[in-house]
């Protein structure tokens, strides 16, 4: 049985074989052969569609649509590039150099190599603005720059040292140099300033003329910060102004009424009230009072009389303060309780007849920075106490 079974296989192998044989190695299934020829065909198809030419048309088409995009694409990189420098420089105060005026200061040939030299006209188109040039030590030309840029206040911290009669100006001991002094950086300039804007020729006589051609009514406003010995220092500052005080040049009191010109001292820092108002009589020099005590409740009116009224116009020019001790830290912009604190100070200053200045004020960033300054002015604060000029001078503010 398993012989008959073995051998019946064995006969149907062999007729496969034979059969493969004989059709051949170039036999194809029916259903197979169709689907070959449609691709060979389809092959030559696209064999001949990619040896044929594409028209110069549209080729120059494709070219110009490449064009177009990359075009496009470059403009809008352009633009984008453009608006992030512009955010950069409103966000940061990135501007031109203010003082580059001043580009050739102090070179040989140029007639500043011993602080000679003034520009006479640098000025004439300069409006003044509220402005004070805080620690104006540190600008290009101390004096000129906050003057370019219309401040109307300056200042200078004042050092004396032993027998030496000079006032040195700097911040600290580590910056200050022999040729910085008060009167190399502030009186001899503003007297060659002042006489220059008060020629004396066939047409002109008057010596009334302030540094400012637009406004040549506006007195500057010299603030001396005392940084040693007030007793001792301030007789020195005193003696050192008498080229403003020779020529009538300095505002001063002389039985209670206030005679303006065109500089106004103010002494600061170190600066003894007591020594200052021991001449009851005449004054050349006004006191910086202290703002945070002359708060008085801005919803009240006339809540004035019987407040202390030690500091007052003939005696003191500002009351100033630091704007972070009075307020806080200013998160955005000021809170109610925070306005109602600058109100009550700027209210008892003015009721003392002081103009109200804040320093210590927020540099960065420059949105709540020019905020913080546009509530301040718009709250009746008289003075902004600034470090960049040139932000300040644009009155962006």
């Amino acid at each position: 049985m398993n012989m008959g079974i073995t051998s019946s296989s064995q006969r149907k192998l062999s007729l496969n074989r034979l059969w493969n044989r004989q059709r051949g190695h170039d036999y194809v299934p029916v259903e197979e052969a169709e689907e070959n020829e449609y691709l060979t065909t389809t092959r030559i198809e696209s064999e001949n569609k990619a040896s044929r030419p594409i028209p110069k048309r549209r080729r120059w088409q494709s070219y110009l649509t490449c064009g177009s995009i990359w075009g496009l694409v470059i403009l809008a990189a352009i633009f984008l590039i453009s608006l992030l420098i512009s955010i950069a420089r409103s966000m940061w105060g990135i501007e031109d150099d203010p003082d580059r005026i001043f580009g050739n200061w102090g070179k040989p040939g140029t007639g500043t190599e011993g602080l000679a030299w003034y520009p006479t006209d640098f000025l004439r188109d300069v409006e003044p603005i509220q402005c004070h040039s805080h620690n104006d030590y540190w600008r290009k030309v101390p004096l000129f720059s906050a003057l370019h840029a219309g401040c109307i206040g300056v200042e200078a911290d004042v050092w004396l040292f032993d027998d030496d009669p000079a006032l040195y100006v700097g911040h600290d001991t580590a910056a200050l140099n022999p040729n910085r002094t008060f009167e190399s950086l502030y009186i001899n300039p503003l007297v060659d300033l002042l006489n220059r804007t008060n020629p004396q020729t066939q047409f002109y006589s008057d010596t009334r003329r302030g540094v400012f051609d637009y406004d040549p009514e506006q007195a500057v406003i010299l603030l001396v910060d005392l940084k040693t010995d007030g007793a001792k220092t301030w007789p020195h500052v005193l003696r050192q102004l008498e080229p403003l005080r020779s020529r009538d040049w300095l505002t001063y009191v002389e039985d209670g009424v206030i005679q303006q010109r065109q500089v106004t001292v103010v002494g600061t820092g170190n600066t003894p009230f007591d020594l200052l108002m021991e001449n009851s009589t005449y004054r050349d020099a006004f006191f910086d009072a202290p703002l945070a005590d002359m708060w008085e409740d801005p919803d009240v009116l006339n809540s004035a009389s019987k407040e202390d009224t030690t500091y007052n116009e003939t005696n003191s020019f500002y009351a100033s303060t630091s704007l972070t001790d009075t307020v806080g830290i200013i998160l955005g912009g000021f809170n109610d309780d925070q306005l109602r604190t600058i109100r009550g100070q700027i209210k008892g200053a003015h009721r003392r007849g002081l103009k109200v200045r804040y320093w210590d004020t927020p540099g960065w960033p420059i949105g709540l920075r020019n905020k913080v300054w546009h509530t301040l002015m718009e709250e009746g604060a008289d003075m902004l106490n600034v470090d960049d000029l040139k932000s300040a001078s644009k009155k962006e503010w």
